[in-house]
């Protein structure tokens, strides 16, 4: 066993991922006060061939070099608009056929574990603000509202492992990875 080097690694570049096919993921990001939050979006978006990120309300937006410090480059690979309310972007995915998902923790939420994504149906999964969490609006507008089960004292992820967590659940059961 060794490591591999970058060369070995089979990198595409910026052109070869902006022409390959996309998982059929969006990423919301709900009023993300953390640029180095919508860094980890990006780089995350990019590692699994994510469709684009809608950046609403607060969010901030490239170019930005504290984006760029997270991002390492993946804001020019990953296709992104921002949007003025998160409610606007929900609006505009339900129209183009998407899933609505909030990533929440609400009364009658169902666990990850137990949500399996459907073959060919595309999925748009909303995180909230890093101390609000997604918009009471917003959950209410939701196909699905999904918790991350946790067990600890806080009950509380940051945002980009919480996104690492659910978009690596939603590749693995939706059988989007390659190998």
């Amino acid at each position: 066993m060794k490591k591999l080097s970058m060369d070995e690694l089979n990198r595409l570049s910026v052109e070869e991922f902006k022409q390959m096919e996309k998982t059929p993921l969006v990423l919301v990001l709900d009023n993300v006060r953390s640029l180095n939050n919508v860094g980890s979006s990006f780089r995350t978006a990019d590692a699994f061939g994510l469709e684009k990120i809608m950046l609403c309300g607060i969010t901030g937006t490239p170019p930005n070099r504290e984006i760029q410090k997270t991002a390492l480059g993946a804001t020019e690979s990953v296709a992104w608009e921002h949007i003025k309310t998160t409610i606007e972007a929900v609006n505009i995915l339900r129209e183009e056929g998407y899933t609505i998902i909030a990533i929440e923790q609400v009364d009658k939420s169902e666990m990850l574990q137990n949500f399996i994504p459907s073959q060919g149906e595309k999925y748009a999964l909303i995180f909230g603000n890093e101390v609000f969490g997604v918009e009471e609006e917003v959950i209410y507008q939701s196909d699905h509202v999904l918790e991350i089960p946790q067990i600890g004292t806080k009950h509380s992820l940051n945002i980009s492992v919480s996104m690492g967590i659910v978009i690596w659940d939603f590749m693995y059961k939706g059988k989007f990875l390659n190998s």
